[in-house]
């Protein structure tokens, strides 16, 4: 049986750190994303801000279900904006707090990277949650190795209950060590569901703005703090080295595991009887703890998802190290595959992995919801054979069959610059559009648009207003006229923001009204400029929607055109009459929501409301 070492705690741990960790009786089921919003609370955080990313998004969620008197929560346009609203409240002298995906983190980068070498006023805490497997999201990448570049310490939590423990822990070092933490965390522990122990809140009184040189990143200040930043990272060291949450599992010494985060999980769950070292923080290494680790094995072995970031760290300490050899470089590890890792390396006999994907069964790609306002706007640019310029939004399906309507997507507010490229380049004969949702032009499609007028692109923006964050579930934003508790609050015009900008040619329609969008897309594109056309309707998984009438096909009418399955539509699809070799139409009177796009587009006029075919 494995033995638990208890390894030296540092002298000036504060005891506040000891942290009840067992589950059992008074545990409640929480996911990671509902633990490190209730560690936020219990740690006495007095603002948080972020902008929704799945798998990060329920965080701020939960935060707003906690007393408004205890602390402030909202959405910010975007995450850097998001940080910069938390990092002031850090300046103003109380814990602040901001959560992001992985790539918004990209683009609160810039702040970071400064404020850590400004330090904090009030411990200041990042979640930041990583989506290995890709499953929502445009990239693959590695926190620990933006936490590097930034030389801030990133804390990697390994199941729900560590998730609230470590966020708690955070603001503790955040303040010892005078610097900002990241929280790491991934899609499967934010969203799995553990046995959490909660404590109760701590408060804190606000240590007021210290007036103090660093404060102002200037090149003079930056020059005395780099130095301090150095240190900071060796002082960490030593004291991750000395944590007790640095756990040695004793056992054969044929081989040791090196892990944290979530691959620990799947390592204890796969793996029995070898030595294992389990680090509560992938950055700065702990690297006395893994020194006398590694010479008490006569073999290493480092599992971790993504990026060979300790074993590149502890190879450069001089050790021969093994991992992405066995283990994945690319995708979310799971027990399986760290099962065949192991297999691999010799230590567990190999088995098959049951694929979940059974290829002989036909499956529906991604498509639109039934009903989605999106989807006549792409249908006229399809019809209009546009050059279109995506964008991140639910709106992306629209690449896919059947619109296919779409030609690039890199990243949040993206489209507006690079249909500006596409034209400045000269050499494109076919309309250029791009295609950008109300958050997302909030978020990063202002600069881009201001740009286009600036630089007089000849280009059109469809800006589809659905009037929430759809893709993440349904959020407020600024165009919504309502915070993230719901208070009501000044609702953004877009049209006047982008007459602000500069837009001469804008034209605001209704996104049902297929004529008079076609019309007004085709016009906005022989416009020479910028134009913008703005296409409203409430996205169909609004609560407050009302749904309309469902509707029906006339068997005897339908003529087996099929045009209105160009729409992608889920509530459509083929019949088992045929007509002439093909299938005619039906519709799936529960999963239709009235909103008329097949009946507009219907050449024989056979799709009319289910009410009146069936009266009954």
């Amino acid at each position: 049986m494995s033995e638990v070492i208890e390894p030296r705690v540092s002298s000036n741990a504060p005891e506040s750190l000891n942290i009840i960790t067992q589950t059992g009786q008074g545990a409640r089921p929480m996911t990671g994303n509902e633990a490190i919003a209730r560690g936020v609370w219990e740690a006495g955080c007095r603002v948080a801000a972020a902008y929704p990313g799945t798998p990060s998004t329920e965080i701020l969620e939960n935060l707003a279900k906690y007393p408004s008197q205890d602390l402030h929560a909202q959405w910010s346009t975007n995450e850097k904006i998001a940080l910069d609203v938390a990092y002031g409240a850090s300046y103003g002298g109380v814990r602040a707090f901001c959560a992001m995906k992985h790539v918004g983190l990209n683009v609160a980068a810039d702040a970071l990277l400064t404020q850590a070498y400004i330090g904090v006023n009030g411990g200041m805490v990042l979640a930041v949650c990583d989506d290995p497997g890709i499953h929502s999201s445009q990239n693959e990448q590695d926190t620990r190795l933006f936490g590097k570049l930034a030389n801030v310490p990133v804390l990697e939590p390994s199941d729900a209950q560590e998730a609230l423990d470590y966020t708690r822990w955070a603001y503790e070092l955040s303040e010892q060590f005078d610097t900002p933490i990241i929280v790491r965390s991934t899609t499967r522990i934010a969203h799995t569901r553990s046995p959490v122990v909660v404590g109760e809140r701590q408060e804190f009184e606000s240590q007021g703005f210290v007036e103090r040189p660093e404060n102002i990143a200037l090149p003079t200040t930056a020059r005395r703090r780099h130095p301090v930043v150095i240190e900071r990272e060796s002082l960490m060291e030593t004291y991750f080295s000395e944590s007790a949450k640095t756990q040695w599992i004793k056992g054969d010494t044929s081989v040791g595991i090196i892990t944290a985060g979530m691959s620990y999980s799947y390592v204890r769950e796969v793996l029995q009887g070898f030595s294992i070292l389990k680090l509560p923080a992938s950055f700065p290494l702990a690297r006395d703890s893994v020194r006398e680790f590694c010479d008490s094995v006569e073999r290493v072995i480092v599992v971790e998802e993504l990026e060979p970031f300790l074993e590149t760290e502890i190879a450069a300490m001089g050790y021969k190290v093994e991992g992405k050899v066995f283990f994945p470089r690319a995708g979310e590890l799971s027990p399986e595959l760290v099962h065949e890792g192991f297999a691999k390396a010799g230590l567990l006999e190999s088995r098959k992995i049951k694929s979940m994907l059974n290829f002989d069964e036909l499956v529906r790609p991604p498509v639109l919801c039934s009903g989605c306002p999106h989807t006549g706007g792409y249908m006229a640019l399809r019809a209009l054979d546009a050059r279109v310029a995506g964008d991140i939004g639910c709106y992306t399906l629209a690449a896919m069959q059947p619109l296919q309507a779409m030609d690039t997507c890199v990243s949040m507010g993206s489209s507006i610059g690079t249909a500006v490229g596409l034209a400045k380049a000269g050499n494109e004969t076919r309309p250029i559009v791009a295609t950008i949702g109300d958050s997302t032009f909030l978020h990063g499609g202002i600069p881009g648009l201001i740009d286009a007028v600036y630089n007089q692109a000849n280009i059109t923006v469809l800006l589809l207003n659905n009037s929430t964050t759809a893709m993440t579930g349904g959020q407020d934003h600024p165009g919504t006229g309502r915070t993230l508790r719901g208070d009501e609050t000044h609702q953004v015009n877009y049209a006047e923001v982008c007459r602000a900008v500069g837009v001469k040619s804008l034209k605001e329609v209704d996104s049902y009204d297929l004529g008079v969008l076609y019309q007004a897309i085709r016009e906005a594109t022989e416009y020479k400029g910028v134009s913008v056309v703005i296409a409203n309707r409430p996205c169909v998984l609004d609560p407050v929607k009302i749904k309309g009438p469902a509707f029906q096909i006339r068997a005897e009418g339908c003529t087996a055109c099929q045009s209105c399955m160009n729409l992608g539509c889920p509530a459509l699809s083929w019949s088992d009459e045929m007509l002439d070799g093909h299938h005619k139409i039906k519709i799936d009177e529960t999963s239709c929501i009235g909103c008329t796009l097949c009946v507009q587009i219907c050449p024989s006029d056979c799709i009319r409301p289910a009410l009146e075919l069936n009266p009954s």
